[in-house]
């Protein structure tokens, strides 16, 4: 399933995060693919763990744990910190699957990649091409948001980013790690709050609401591990 979720970074966020990294150096993408990425991962990255790239991160993680739609959705267990792409000049990166274990660099902490997240930090109008293209069991989705938008999708998926034409496409990437490891269980409890949330809205009866987020909590708690 994939989840957007709009506006995770205000208009005068996103003009901030990119005056910085449009000033920032940047590295070929290749210093961190794998084997098999290295025949069809045409990008720039920013440096992992340099200050700007800890800063800014930091900076989204803190948005995110404010941000009900992404609380909702991931149900958190551990995430990967966020990194930050840029294609341009024909850049792409062909169909690839994300890595299953990853270890956070620095420490000995592994995130089993449940969820892949790309927040985009360029407007649709600022390039061509540069859709996140993924396939899913109803064929390929292609996705190019606002500046701001995130997009979750299970890592799962075999995905891409077509070539750029025109522009640059930026963008900051992470990985996160579910307390409900199963993807069609996770959607289920999604769907599941996102109605509990608008019956709520609607001002409808307390207690059928009681008993709605009871089979949730119910669920959750069959499902989830800590």
């Amino acid at each position: 399933m994939l989840i957007p979720i709009e506006k995770v970074l205000s208009k005068d966020e996103v003009a901030e995060f990119r005056q910085r990294l449009d000033a920032a150096p940047w590295q070929d993408g290749l210093h961190t693919a794998g084997t098999l990425a290295r025949s069809v991962k045409r990008n720039l990255q920013l440096e992992d763990g340099s200050p700007l790239a800890v800063e800014l991160g930091n900076r989204i993680l803190r948005r995110l744990g404010e941000t009900p739609a992404f609380i909702s959705a991931a149900l958190l267990l551990r995430i990967y910190p966020p990194k930050f792409n840029r294609y341009a000049d024909g850049g792409t990166y062909g169909v690839h699957v994300d890595s299953a274990l990853m270890q956070v660099p620095g420490t000995q902490v592994t995130v089993r990649s449940d969820l892949s997240a790309t927040l985009f930090l360029a407007g649709p109008d600022e390039y061509d091409g540069g859709e996140l293209q993924i396939e899913g069991p109803f064929g390929i989705q292609s996705v190019k948001l606002e500046a701001g938008d995130m997009v979750l999708y299970p890592s799962s998926s075999l995905h891409r980013v077509s070539p750029v034409t025109r522009g640059a496409r930026v963008a900051s990437f992470f990985w996160i790690q579910s307390m409900v490891q199963g993807e069609p269980e996770r959607t289920l409890l999604y769907d599941l709050d996102q109605s509990i949330q608008a019956l709520t809205a609607a001002g409808t009866d307390e207690a059928e609401l009681m008993r709605l987020s009871g089979v949730y909590h119910n669920l959750l708690r069959r499902w989830a591990a800590t």
